[in-house]
């Protein structure tokens, strides 16, 4: 599998493309904005766009969703349902950030947690990790050794939970039954900022180490 890291908004979101070496079809993983950047990773890539997956509500990564899905004539996938109440809000979440206004975003297919979404030959998990909202997901590639977590976990950090239906003791339960059993060997593209992998940050990042507890 191809991936291609494209940082959008002023909020250098990493909105992936992620591409079926064998079919060459692809999916774009939370386009945020800058849908001229996106476009033109996809026809440098040659690829052809299947579907676009959300892992979460919020307006820096999904704001071109909906945009981009009627552009290449696909669906949305994901988040969540329960991003409804984050998905709802996009048009006042851009009026805050300063962003592009934006209508609210209806995925054709909301995903749970032990879904899988599919483009080419490729197949990603989905895995529900609630706590920097409720209903944020992850996408896994078993194949790859390679998760896709939005703003669940960053090198050194972890997500906000200071925002409306945030929960932090969630969001450390998420990464430690969720994650950490996938295995440290796994790399992982955050929502913003540098790639690492399950073993760097379970034995080094200060948020969740193996000795921090969860109150």
């Amino acid at each position: 599998m191809q991936v291609k890291l494209i940082p959008v908004t002023a909020f250098m979101q990493n909105c992936s493309l992620l591409v079926c070496e064998k079919t060459m079809h692809a999916a774009i993983v939370d386009p945020g904005g800058d849908l001229d950047l996106i476009q033109t990773q996809v026809q440098k890539s040659d690829a052809s766009v299947e579907k676009v997956l959300l892992t979460h509500g919020h307006v820096d990564h999904c704001a071109g969703a909906s945009a981009l899905a009627a552009h290449y004539g696909v669906p949305i996938e994901g988040p969540h349902p329960d991003e409804k109440f984050w998905l709802s809000l996009l048009p006042q979440q851009s009026t805050v950030f300063g962003l592009p206004q934006v209508q609210t975003c209806a995925p054709d297919r909301w995903l749970y947690d032990g879904d899988t979404v599919q483009f080419g030959h490729e197949v990603l998990e989905v895995i529900h990790c609630p706590g920097h909202t409720p209903g944020h997901i992850v996408f896994f590639s078993r194949k790859s050794r390679l998760a896709l977590v939005g703003d669940v976990l960053f090198s050194g950090s972890i997500g906000r939970t200071d925002f409306p239906r945030s929960n932090h003791i969630d969001l450390i339960l998420s990464i430690r039954n969720k994650l950490w059993p996938l295995g440290d060997d796994v790399r992982f593209i955050p929502g913003h900022g540098p790639m690492s992998s399950f073993g760097e940050e379970r034995h080094t990042n200060p948020y969740v180490k193996n000795y921090v507890t969860a109150s």
